[in-house]
């Protein structure tokens, strides 16, 4: 038997080996867990390099969809009354159609809108309201609600202090948990509408279950009346008077000629029709709304941009609204 002093320090370094063999774990495990870390930061920095490289290749194609756009509006307004093309991909029509074109690695999608197929709030009126009010209908919001955001915007935009049955003055604006003041002048932007009384951020830009104010409303169209040969079919059966089916034959008459071409007597629409005609004309507007989207690769990481453009002269035009990037609201 050996002295007990002797199976003591046996002990003793059997304790320290194992001491040892746990640090040397933990030193492993902190090693790994270190080469990990710094392996999934190499990555996520290469991942965020590539992504930003993509983003702004998709920000190269949607300018040039920009660019493109401007283009085909310095044509139309060159050549009018003839059907001149830039190329064999058609005319580009200003009434919201979308045009897709391939570049060497990537493409763009691009929309033209003239503002005078959307109806100006500014140039809103007691009378012409109702057309806003039956597009909000149409729309889905309930006719308690629109009446509210019609008499409200009315309110906003005039010069007194008086409202409207169902609108809004400084009486309801001041007493907001963030309280502000009725502006009682024009609006310098559709986006200010989020201001006016029962405007919400859905109302306004919309959802997955329907399009927003944003689509339909301008500041910049000068005038009280709707163009026919640019407004889409939800502002035109907003009209009073107008039918689903004057709104049908208005859609076809625009797809069977250039838009140019088109007087209210094309439109199957009776002049007579007093009711019909003071809210509707084809007075073009020298302003342009152009929706550019751009991708490399992948469509759902596209990049999108917004502009406002006016046309004042056969080479001059003027950025009234620039949005880089535009994103879901």
């Amino acid at each position: 038997m050996l002295p007990p002093r002797l199976i003591i320090t046996q002990d003793r370094c059997g304790s320290q080996r194992g001491i040892a063999l746990i640090i040397t774990l933990w030193l492993l495990v902190i090693l790994i867990v270190m080469v990990f870390s710094f392996s999934l930061s190499v990555r996520t920095e290469s991942l965020a390099a590539y992504t930003n490289k993509e983003r702004i290749e998709n920000k190269f194609f949607a300018e040039a969809g920009i660019e493109r756009a401007i283009m085909e509006i310095f044509y139309r307004s060159l050549y009018k009354h003839q059907n001149v093309m830039l190329d064999d991909s058609g005319v580009w029509e200003a009434d919201g159609t979308v045009y897709r074109e391939q570049l060497e690695d990537g493409y763009y999608r691009t929309r033209i809108i003239n503002e005078s197929g959307k109806l100006d709030i500014n140039a809103l009126s007691d009378l012409s309201g109702i057309i806003l009010n039956n597009l909000l209908v149409n729309l889905g919001i309930p006719k308690e609600n629109a009446d509210v955001i019609v008499d409200s915007i009315l309110d906003w935009k005039d010069e007194d202090d008086l409202h409207r049955l169902n609108g809004a003055e400084n009486e309801y604006y001041e007493v907001l948990p963030k309280p502000y003041k009725a502006k009682n002048g024009p609006f310098d932007s559709v986006e200010e509408l989020i201001l006016v009384r029962g405007v919400t951020r859905e109302i306004l830009y919309g959802s997955k279950e329907r399009r927003g104010l944003v689509e339909f409303l301008t500041v910049h169209s000068k005038t009280g009346k709707i163009n026919l040969k640019y407004a889409p079919k939800e502002l035109l059966i907003a009209v009073p008077g107008m039918t689903d089916d004057n709104a049908v034959n208005i859609l076809n008459e625009r797809k069977l000629k250039l838009s140019g071409s088109i007087s209210i007597d094309h439109m199957n629409l009776n002049e007579k029709n007093s009711l019909m005609t003071q809210y509707v004309g084809t007075d073009e507007s020298n302003v342009f709304t152009i929706d550019s989207s751009g991708y490399k690769n992948n469509e759902k990481r596209g990049y999108s941009i917004r502009a406002t453009v006016a046309i004042h002269s056969s080479k001059m035009y003027r950025y009234l609204y620039y949005k880089s990037p535009v994103y879901s609201q």
